[in-house]
């Protein structure tokens, strides 16, 4: 009996082989890596990660699904599957005993950006992380500073990843189809940061309230939390809107607000 998608899960399935090889072999998993896989599906990219050997961990909400890949990868003995809401479960779980995990997921567009604030929270165990996404979500990730589409989402996922889009992915690709044209992203965790915020919840503070209100300047989009005089003597224009400001920029605030300092990070 053939699966029927459901659009409370945001289902739509990878049907294109030369997509699914494409993304495994942008993966390149090898034996010895530990990949997590969110939301595997009917198992079209899941193939192609257990063949390589690798020890795969998949998170499936549905259980239809879940039950079908269990019964699918019943005979891999690097296959386990995981049925859980991945916005909620707690990767430290699978932390393995070398090396860091490797993420991989077509995510439904309703939840992608949560999903990937919920994974930077674990970002010390995570080596990398390949998505298809939404391509406005991938275009957004990788946007720079003066760019319409930088944003809460660009400066925060930047301060902890290196973000490198892939491939674009046509709806036809699907079954059904999205509305939307689709893309993949490398996003591989900074184990150095240049400049590094003393408190990164502070730092979410200042970017979420620059934002909040794109079309306020700096000095009163940020009026709560810091006053002109003191974005003066930081070297930063009060007058400028958050979207010209760099990452580097933001992390320059935070560190000076009352806030910004090492516990709690």
């Amino acid at each position: 009996m053939q699966h029927r998608p459901r659009k409370r899960f945001g289902q739509n399935f990878l049907r294109d082989a030369q997509v699914i090889e494409k993304i495994v072999r942008s993966v390149n998993p090898a034996g010895q890596q530990s990949i997590v896989e969110i939301g595997p599906g009917q198992g079209a990219i899941t193939r192609g990660l257990v063949a390589s050997g690798a020890r795969v961990s998949a998170i499936e909400i549905d259980r239809d699904l879940a039950a079908r890949l269990q019964q699918a990868f019943a005979h891999a003995d690097n296959f386990q599957l995981h049925e859980a809401d991945a916005l909620r479960f707690d990767f430290s779980s699978l932390r393995p005993v070398a090396g860091r995990l490797r993420i991989v997921g077509n995510l439904p567009y309703n939840i992608s950006t949560p999903l990937i604030f919920h994974l930077l929270q674990a970002g010390d165990l995570i080596d990398d992380m390949h998505f298809m996404l939404q391509k406005e979500v991938v275009e957004r990730l990788a946007a720079q500073p003066g760019n319409g589409d930088y944003g809460r989402l660009s400066v925060m996922v930047q301060y902890h990843c290196q973000v490198m889009p892939l491939f674009e992915v046509p709806p036809g690709a699907f079954f059904p189809a999205p509305k939307v044209d689709s893309a993949v992203v490398r996003l591989v965790l900074r184990r150095h940061i240049a400049t590094p915020a003393r408190n990164t919840r502070v730092l979410g503070q200042v970017v979420n309230a620059a934002f909040g209100q794109r079309r306020k300047t700096l000095r009163n989009a940020l009026r709560a939390l810091i006053d002109e005089g003191a974005l003066t003597s930081l070297g930063i224009d009060s007058k400028m809107r958050a979207e010209n400001l760099s990452l580097e920029d933001f992390v320059t605030i935070s560190n000076a607000l009352p806030g910004g300092a090492p516990h709690g990070q």
